[in-house]
């Protein structure tokens, strides 16, 4: 199917971004998009159409959403005042282009467990290699094979030298916990959905190996919570320079990771990768 999206939509920039870690470019404007059991291909046609390789009940109840397409993002931006914030503003008009996706909120929190201290092709091959010691196998509709990303069930059932072929380190052992945790209902994402932004973030805070940071980007990339603001090296490298007193939190609520996302965009790309 071919859709129109007139909002702000980029997959290469929501590609790099830092969210997703099991996007693939297969072609120059195509992508191969996994995430859950879930496989599509959607291709940038131009002039904002897009092909899709799913059908419109499939869009409608699965992708609509993870793409966050009900949402729109040209009036997120539109709420910075370029007098008062040039920084942000010309941040924003870089990061054109972003969207936060709606993920699974088990996939995200364990591929943010994974992405501590380690960079992204990193975090990419071992999430990849998890699914493939204990994912569901499928295959999609070019009959490639892929695994789908594993239940809390299927990876509570393994031990750490199960894991070792991962090579998650140390962080193994958060891994699992978190999947022991979740398989036993200790653990209760769903349910964080309801919850206001911080008291999400401190639920997640408490479990084995979660820090601040993971916890921010396991409730703003998983439970789609727009208003929690990840802080790693860039992000702080920006505040520090570009918000001496301190970041306007309430300001700009309830968008703030959105424009968390814009900043870490673009000040990667003025200061280096």
């Amino acid at each position: 199917m071919v859709i129109r999206i007139s909002d702000d939509f980029d997959l290469e920039k929501i590609e790099t971004s830092g969210q997703c870690f099991r996007w693939t470019r297969t072609e120059a404007d195509t992508w191969r998009v996994l995430s859950g059991e879930s496989c599509l291909y959607i291709s940038s046609l131009g002039n904002g159409d897009y092909a899709l390789d799913c059908g419109e009940d499939e869009f409608d109840s699965r992708w609509k959403d993870y793409f966050d397409l009900r949402e729109s993002y040209a009036s997120i931006r539109a709420r910075i005042d370029p007098a008062k914030d040039p920084f942000l503003h010309a941040a924003a008009e870089h990061g054109r282009g972003i969207r936060i996706l709606r993920q699974d909120p088990w996939e995200t929190l364990v591929s943010f467990i994974i992405s501590q201290n380690r960079n992204i092709p990193a975090i990419r091959r071992s999430v990849e290699k998890l699914c493939t010691l204990c994912g569901e196998k499928k295959t999609d509709s070019r009959g490639i094979e892929y695994h789908a990303f594993p239940s809390p069930v299927s990876v509570a059932a393994l031990t750490l030298e199960d894991l070792s072929p991962c090579r998650l380190g140390y962080r193994d052992r958060y891994v699992l916990r978190a999947a022991k945790d979740a398989a036993a209902g200790l653990l209760d994402l769903e349910a964080m959905r309801d919850m206001p932004c911080a008291d999400a973030v401190k639920e997640l805070e408490k479990l084995y190996g979660v820090g601040n940071k993971v916890a921010c980007c396991a409730a703003l990339f998983g439970l789609h919570r727009l208003d929690a603001f990840p802080r790693d090296v860039w992000i702080n490298r920006a505040l520090k320079d570009e918000y001496p007193d301190g970041w306007p939190y309430e300001k700009y609520s309830p968008y703030n990771g959105v424009y968390q996302q814009y900043i870490f965009a673009y000040y990667r790309a003025l200061k280096g990768r």
